[in-house]
């Protein structure tokens, strides 16, 4: 999953071009933020307001969040093509569709990098389908074919509890409390299938449904204001840093979700440092769609490859995934919507 930007086994598409080339592209970033600044500022009817919101804001679950990580993780690795991928998919739309949501199944036949065809399988929940302001939620459901980066079994399947299983339960939660939205405002619940199949030796093999979404939206002419994108957000010792193209493409979007994360004390996790560059889903959404888009990854700066040390092994179980993590990401999302 997840590239730095050519990512070695860490950085830079998991092949080691320097770890150096990612600070120099986070430089760049940042001295090109003025300009997307402009581009962001196109959507600012949808940023958080600095006057407080006459809507109450919904207080997020975080052991909800917890039981939907569990219930993933209980049909075992939603590997594509297997049993446990189509059982766990099914049972997402059903309990997106019990939420009163407008279900969208976008499915295709394709070739992979190792000449393998699977069924892509996107799902995406939308509130307020007719409003034509809309910001994506989005996260992968899928888990990767193998553990590779296990340092005794590489080759065994793992759960992906952290790794898959907590973006889609934090979305899932959410979707319990979104009725209070005004109507004139749409949200786009994306789950892409096919993120982390891929290869770092295979330019743009990860990210397949991203990459699909991007070029074919479940809506003819699709468009959304913003957009944000959840990774790797249970582990109980995160770091949410601006990840390097969250800087580059929504520089102000980046900030003002930080900013209402450290406003609900949650400033342990998210941290306003600036961090390398991940090819991950928001990459393709951001230079395919032209969707701004954020990552909230957790990303470290200590160990080998820049990842959570349980990151692609068989140790990203549940009891790697903190209820107050959960918490302080969906707690930040509400209060981004609905601020």
């Amino acid at each position: 999953m997840k590239i730095f930007v050519l990512k070695p086994v860490a950085f830079f598409g998991r092949a080691a071009h320097g770890v150096l080339l990612a600070f120099v592209l986070v430089g760049i970033a940042l001295l090109q933020s003025c300009r997307w600044e402009e581009k962001a500022n196109e959507s600012e009817s949808l940023s958080p307001s600095n006057e407080t919101s006459s809507v109450l804001v919904p207080d997020f679950q975080g052991d909800s969040a917890m039981a939907w990580v569990e219930r993933q993780v209980a049909f075992g690795p939603r590997i594509p093509g297997t049993k446990a991928h189509q059982a766990c998919g099914d049972w997402m739309v059903q309990k997106l569709k019990s939420r009163g949501l407008q279900v969208t199944e976008q499915k295709d036949r394709l070739t992979m990098h190792d000449g393998k065809t699977f069924e892509l399988r996107n799902l995406i929940a939308s509130l307020h389908p007719m409003a034509e302001r809309r910001i994506v939620l989005a996260a992968h459901w899928d888990t990767r074919p193998m553990a590779d980066m296990d340092p005794t079994a590489p080759k065994s399947t793992f759960d992906g509890a952290n790794d898959g299983a907590s973006g889609v339960a934090v979305l899932l939660e959410l979707s319990r409390h979104l009725d209070s939205l005004p109507k004139d405002i749409g949200i786009d619940l994306v789950f892409f299938d096919l993120e982390d199949y891929g290869v770092s030796e295979v330019r743009d093999s990860y990210g397949i449904g991203a990459q699909y979404w991007s070029k074919h939206p479940h809506v003819s002419g699709y468009r959304a204001s913003k957009g944000i994108l959840l990774d790797m957000v249970g582990a109980g010792d995160a770091r949410f840093c601006w990840e390097g193209h969250s800087l580059q493409f929504a520089p102000d979007w980046t900030r003002q979700i930080w900013q209402q994360a450290q406003a609900l004390g949650y400033g342990d996790l998210f941290v306003s440092v600036p961090c390398q560059p991940v090819t991950d889903d928001h990459y393709y959404v951001n230079t395919i769609a032209g969707i701004p888009m954020v990552d909230i990854i957790d990303l470290r700066s200590e160990g080998s490859t820049g990842f959570p040390p349980h990151w692609h092994t068989r140790a990203d179980r549940v009891d790697v995934v903190s209820k107050r993590t959960l918490q302080a990401v969906g707690q930040t999302l509400l209060q981004v919507l609905y601020r």
